[in-house]
């Protein structure tokens, strides 16, 4: 009997720990994204406030992004793909610089925001994002259903975006901008689903391991 306590108390704790680990992990994924944040937020209204900052992206005469103007746009994206390939090799506090890094970049291929719409419509889009992304990073973090076949998918549409994204630039068509957005905002809203369930996947798999074991044995 006291060996059959020892065994149910030991199972009992290790499900504890997996929990708490499982708490701990998102806590810190979640920090490191709010920090990241803050980081996008700070360099786009410190660029975009600055006409002399601006000025060094865009052409004097036509006000449309020059040659480094274009690269800061579309640099994110080359980061986003360089930065998967290269992880596996990357140490920890390496990745978290050139994810901090990434951060940056792409505050400064926002900066334009701040000269195009008002302060009180950024405000308002980004507690819709915020909103938008809570909600669906919750569904994927307590989905039950298997998500892992939507990456190769989600990830051919966005590359499918971007080439439509570089098309409409030269033809400027508004119907394609407009089938833009609400294809962007689908395969992002799935990207978000499908992120936070393959962070929560691998202690969730553990902690199912203990679950799924006879309660003797917990």
């Amino acid at each position: 009997m006291a060996e059959f306590d020892t065994v149910r108390s030991v199972g009992v704790g290790a499900r504890a720990q997996i929990d708490e680990g499982l708490r701990a992990h998102m806590n810190k994924v979640y920090g490191l994204m709010s920090v990241a944040m803050v980081v996008t937020a700070g360099v786009a209204w410190a660029v975009g406030s600055s006409d002399a900052l601006l000025a060094i992206f865009r052409d004097p005469l036509t006000l449309r992004p020059n040659i480094l103007g274009w690269v800061v746009m579309f640099a994110p994206i080359a980061m986003v793909f360089a930065f998967g390939a290269l992880l596996n090799r990357m140490s920890a506090a390496a990745a978290q610089v050139f994810f901090y890094a990434f951060a940056a970049v792409m505050g400064l291929s926002l900066a334009w925001i701040f000269k195009v719409f008002t302060g009180v419509s950024i405000a308002q889009t980004f507690l819709i994002t915020a909103i938008s992304f809570a909600g669906l990073s919750l569904y994927g973090y307590v989905t039950k259903r298997d998500l892992s076949g939507m990456g190769t998918f989600l990830m051919m549409g966005l590359i499918g975006l971007l080439v439509a994204m570089v098309v409409n630039i030269f033809l400027a068509s508004s119907a394609l901008a407009f089938a833009i957005s609400v294809i962007g905002v689908l395969i992002f809203a799935g990207l978000t689903a499908y992120d936070t369930h393959t962070c929560s996947t691998p202690c969730k798999a553990t902690l199912n391991g203990w679950r799924s074991l006879p309660s003797w044995g917990r």
